[in-house]
C-alpha cells in the first residue's frame, strides 16, 4: 500500500512539472500565433516565473522575454501600417525584454553537474537586446516628459547599467565605446532627484560627472544626496572645487560647513594646500581671501581679492567681495568714530571714512561694467558710496534702479 501511494505521489509531482512546462510551451504559442493573444501568453508565464517548477528554469525566462519582444513587434508592425500604436506598450516591452533576458542569462551561466555551462540563448537574446537599446533612452525621455520620474529613472538606469552585463560585452566593452553614457547617466540622475532618490543619484553620479555640459550640476546633486554623510559630503565638495572651480556652490558650502562647525582652520588647511599646488589659480585665491573676509581679517581679505584680480581681471565676484570689504572697514571705523564736531579727531575720523567709500567706488564702478545684468553684485555697493559721499545724480539713478 505505501508503494503505491509514493507511486501516485510521483505521479501527480510530475503531472503538475508537466502542467507548468506546458504553460511556458502555451505562453509561447498564443505570443506567436497568427493573431497573437497575448493578454494569455501573459497571463500563463507570470504563474510560470513564481512557479517552483519552472521559476528557476532560464527557458521561463527566455519564453518571457520573447512574449516581450513580440509585443513590440506587433506595435512596431501597426506603427508602419500607420495604425495606431502605443509608444509607452513599445517602450515598456523593451524595458520588461531587457529584465527576462538578464534573469534568463543569468541561470543560463550556471553550470550543469558537469561543471560545463551551455548557454544556448545568450547570442540570440544579446542580438535582440543591442538592437532595442537606444529605445531605453527613448522610454526614458517619454516618461520624464510624462512627468512619471520613477519609470524615466528605471529606463535611463537600465541604460546605463546594461553597458556593464556580460551577455553584451562578448564583442566589446560598451562603456568604452558609447559617448551617450555620460550624458544618459546625468538624465538618470535628475530622473533619481525628481523623485527623491538619493541611492539613485549616488549609484550614477560617477559617469554623470563626466558629462561636458552637465557634470558640475552631476556633481552638485551628488554632494546634495550626501549630505546624510558628513565625511562623503565633505570629499565631493572637496572634489567639486577641484574638477569644477567656475561652481562656487562646493567652495561656499565648504566654507559654510567648516564655519558653522567652527572649523576655520580646517577650511584655511584646504586652501593653502590648493594654493601650494597652483599659487596663481584664482579661485584658490578667491577662497582664501573669501576666508580672510568671513573671519573679518579685512587687510589679508583686500591682499588676496586683489591677488584674485591680478589672476583674473574680469572676476566679478572678487571686485564685488573687494568694495563690500572696504565698506565693512569704513562701517567699523564710522561705528568708533566720535560724533563730536569740535572733538579734534571728528575731522580725521571722517577724512579716514570718506577715503574709504573712495578707495570702494572704483571696484564697484567696475563689476557694474562687467555684470551690469547682475545688480546683487554692484547696486547696493554703490548705493551706499554715493548716499555718503554726497553724489547727488548719481545717488538718484542708483536709487531708481534698486
Amino acid at each position: 500500500m505505501k508503494r503505491i501511494l509514493f507511486s501516485m505521489v510521483l505521479l501527480m509531482a510530475f503531472s503538475f512539472s508537466y502542467a507548468q512546462q506546458k504553460n511556458v510551451k502555451d505562453a509561447r504559442a498564443a505570443a506567436n500565433d497568427v493573431k497573437p493573444d497575448f493578454k494569455k501568453a501573459q497571463q500563463l508565464i507570470d504563474a510560470a516565473l513564481v512557479n517552483a517548477e519552472t521559476k528557476d528554469d532560464a527557458a521561463t525566462w527566455d519564453a518571457a522575454g520573447q512574449i516581450q519582444k513580440r509585443i513590440n513587434e506587433e506595435q512596431m508592425k501597426n506603427a508602419f501600417l500607420q495604425k495606431a500604436y502605443d509608444t509607452m506598450t513599445v517602450y515598456n516591452s523593451i524595458l520588461k525584454m531587457y529584465e527576462y533576458f538578464l534573469v534568463c542569462d543569468e541561470l543560463s551561466e550556471v553550470p550543469n553537474e558537469k561543471g560545463k555551462v551551455k548557454n544556448k540563448y545568450r547570442k540570440a537574446n544579446a542580438a535582440s537586446m543591442l538592437a532595442e537599446r537606444p529605445n531605453l533612452i527613448n522610454g526614458g525621455i517619454e516618461s520624464f516628459n510624462r512627468n512619471d520620474s520613477k519609470a524615466a529613472l528605471k529606463f535611463f538606469g537600465t541604460y546605463v547599467e546594461s553597458a556593464s552585463y556580460p551577455m553584451l560585452n562578448e564583442k566589446g566593452s560598451i562603456a568604452e565605446t558609447d559617448t551617450l553614457m555620460p550624458q544618459i547617466a546625468y538624465y538618470a540622475l535628475l530622473a533619481a532627484n525628481n523623485a527623491e532618490d538619493n541611492a539613485s543619484i549616488i549609484k550614477y553620479a560617477p559617469i554623470a560627472v563626466k558629462d561636458k555640459e552637465n557634470g558640475s550640476v552631476a556633481m552638485q546633486l551628488w554632494a546634495e544626496a550626501l549630505k546624510g554623510d558628513t565625511v562623503k559630503w565633505v570629499q565631493t565638495l572637496q572634489d567639486g572645487i577641484l574638477k569644477f572651480p567656475e561652481n562656487q556652490y562646493f567652495f561656499a558650502n565648504l566654507v559654510d560647513y567648516y564655519s558653522s562647525s567652527n572649523q576655520p582652520e580646517k577650511a584655511m588647511d584646504f586652501a593653502d594646500s590648493m594654493l601650494a599646488k597652483e599659487p596663481n589659480n584664482k579661485l584658490y585665491l578667491y577662497v582664501k581671501a573669501y576666508l580672510y573676509h568671513n573671519m573679518k581679517d579685512y587687510e589679508q581679505a583686500i591682499n588676496f581679492y586683489k591677488k584674485t584680480i591680478e589672476a583674473d581681471p574680469e572676476y566679478a565676484e572678487a571686485y564685488s567681495n573687494l568694495g563690500l570689504v572696504l565698506l565693512m572697514k569704513a562701517q567699523d571705523v564710522s561705528d568708533a568714530a566720535t560724533t563730536d564736531i569740535n572733538n579734534p579727531k571728528y575731522a580725521s575720523d571722517q577724512a579716514t571714512i570718506k577715503k574709504m567709500y573712495e578707495e570702494a567706488l572704483p571696484y564697484y564702478e567696475k563689476v557694474r561694467t562687467l555684470r551690469p545684468d547682475q545688480k546683487d553684485l554692484w547696486a547696493p555697493g554703490l548705493y551706499r558710496i554715493y548716499y555718503n559721499l554726497n553724489m547727488g545724480p548719481q545717488f538718484e539713478e542708483i536709487e531708481s534702479i534698486m
